[in-house]
């Protein structure tokens, strides 16, 4: 590890709660790659719900409300015993990030020294992390540290080459956001021609599924706030829904063919009236509340399918890979922030004025 430094800028998740839990930290030892690792020289990374959610306890299963109601305080009530994405305690502190754009400065044993200099992006769904048993899955800084911070360590089979011209902090927009729509539009098998509804269309995880449904052939409607609506249809979007409105009223009863929702809350029953017989619901969000009433007959008198999408199949990265080199999708990013400025750009990042991704920017 020869030119690279001892100490590095990174934040360090202290505990659940509010802002005050991250902690920025100019003396963090710069972390070793072990026997399958990479270290990475992080260039940017990107701003997720899920270091919000984790920040704030969200995860926790005592938990009913909308991620916002906590953004700023966290929830008191939620139980460190199930607040993290795979149900069990967090070790703090903790480095988060999921999204990380980067370059491999040094390699562990077990991996080709050749892949030094790589720009590399983080698939953020691991099976191979610190103290990961065969079949488990865990998160790039939720199970292990993550990204922010000026370096990071990940399995090299996590580190996927990437060929672009574009900016650190623009690839640094895609892996979480982009991946997890793909694994929805992949698990709900959307095809050309279906009419796709989005939910929460301008946000990171949203804006992704609009333009990876269009490349997909398929007609999208997306539900946005009113100000966001042109840039969700520049996006690819043949119609938009104002946030608030009820979708049923707007499409009318199995008006589409699936739904990829990244809301829920009080309104989620529309989402399921206006399927087709036989469509598709995935979800991989629920920001306005996990909690939802469900009459289940709508559920199997229309032969709905309802899918969860969290752990990445083998095949989304690659193929998120080839799209972006391909060109076939285009990063949004609304503004970035120098990592130091991390409670900032939550604050932004929860009062959804903006459309895309917030990305953070370690000090050279």
């Amino acid at each position: 590890m020869t030119d690279i430094a001892k100490t590095m800028q990174a934040v360090l998740l202290r505990g659940h709660g509010g802002f005050d839990m991250l902690e920025v930290r100019d003396d963090v030892p710069v972390p070793a790659p072990g026997p399958r690792e990479v270290l990475i020289r992080v260039g940017a990374a990107g701003v997720n719900n899920t270091d919000v959610n984790t920040r704030i306890g969200w995860y926790s299963k005592s938990v009913g409300d909308g991620t916002t109601s906590g953004g700023e305080d966290g929830f008191s009530g939620a139980d460190s015993g199930d607040a993290s994405w795979a149900g069990a305690p967090l070790r703090f502190p903790r480095i988060q990030g999921i999204d990380v754009c980067g370059t491999i400065v040094a390699v562990g044993a077990n991996v080709d020294a050749s892949r030094i200099g790589e720009r590399v992006l983080v698939e953020p769904c691991l099976r191979d992390f610190p103290g990961a048993e065969p079949g488990d899955v865990g998160f790039f800084g939720s199970e292990c540290d993550g990204g922010f911070a000026q370096y990071a360590t990940v399995a090299a089979a996590h580190a996927f080459h990437i060929d672009s011209k574009l900016s650190d902090t623009e690839l640094a927009s895609f892996p979480c956001s982009y991946s997890t729509a793909e694994n929805m539009l992949s698990r709900a098998r959307v095809i050309g021609g279906e009419r796709v509804l989005v939910t929460g269309a301008s946000g990171g995880v949203g804006s992704a599924a609009v333009q990876l449904a269009k490349a997909r052939g398929a007609h999208v409607i997306a539900i946005a706030g009113s100000a966001k609506a042109f840039d969700v249809q520049d996006l690819g979007a043949e119609s938009v829904i104002p946030r608030g409105s009820d979708p049923l009223a707007a499409l009318g009863a199995e008006s589409v063919d699936v739904v990829l929702d990244l809301v829920a809350g009080p309104g989620w029953p529309s989402l399921l009236a206006v399927l087709k017989r036989g469509g598709r619901y995935a979800a991989a969000g629920a920001i306005a509340g996990p909690l939802v009433e469900l009459d289940v007959r709508t559920l199997y008198l229309k032969d709905l399918t309802l899918l969860g999408c969290t752990a990445l199949g083998e095949e989304v990265f690659p193929n998120l890979i080839r799209a972006i080199e391909d060109g076939a999708i285009r990063p949004v990013v609304a503004k970035s922030y120098p990592l130091a400025e991390i409670a900032a750009a939550q604050k932004d990042f929860l009062a959804k004025k903006f459309t895309g991704k917030l990305v953070l920017v370690p000090p050279e």
